[in-house]
């Protein structure tokens, strides 16, 4: 039993280190309450050793609606809106300067609603000190893959999301280390 246990941590936390290894562009919090004003986070990763990151072009889809940004250090912002006054929408915005090193990942915030359950595929633009770009517009799986929010009815609902999926899995090993804690009485298996 001591065994499984282990062998089911090891493959929660392998899970994890895959996913992050994956994730170049990535917007948090992957999921989210749709009609609800919220911050969100876009964090490039820093991928070259000899160049920094100078731009950040981020287009977002119909439906993904921001509303404001606070002020990044170090970073300009230009957006371009859709509509007038009250009405305008956010539809790219553009970032541009330097992060200090070659390890800084470049992070940014904004507040935006979902206007609907679905999937929405933010593209992201990065352009480097040595005049490199890359592109984070495919679909999800690809190889340079937009980065992707889920936009949900209710967080915790009949969502059938992999972070509810995760939250389930952890809860049930719990559960377990807890029976098997109170069978044995704190008494080591053998």
């Amino acid at each position: 039993m001591k065994s499984a246990v282990v062998a089911v941590a090891a493959a929660l936390g392998a899970l994890t280190i895959v996913a992050s290894a994956a994730a170049h562009s990535s917007i948090s919090p992957p999921v989210a309450k749709i009609k609800t004003l919220q911050q969100f986070t876009l964090e490039l990763q820093a991928e070259k050793e000899d160049a920094t990151t100078t731009r950040v072009e981020v287009t977002f889809p119909d439906g993904f609606d921001v509303e404001t940004f606070p002020a990044t250090p170090g970073w300009k912002r230009s957006a371009v809106t859709a509509g007038s006054g009250e009405e305008a929408l956010v539809r790219r915005v553009v970032w541009t300067g330097r992060e200090p090193s070659t390890d800084t990942d470049p992070v940014f915030h904004f507040t935006a609603t979902l206007a609907e359950a679905k999937n929405y595929g933010v593209k992201v633009r990065q352009i480097y000190s040595d005049g490199s770009v890359v592109d984070w517009a495919g679909p999800e799986g690809s190889e340079r893959p937009a980065a992707f929010i889920q936009g949900v009815s209710s967080l915790g609902g009949s969502s059938s999301s992999t972070l509810t999926i995760v939250a389930l899995v952890v809860a049930a090993i719990g559960v377990v280390l807890g029976i098997i804690g109170l069978a044995t009485r704190g008494r080591p298996l053998t």
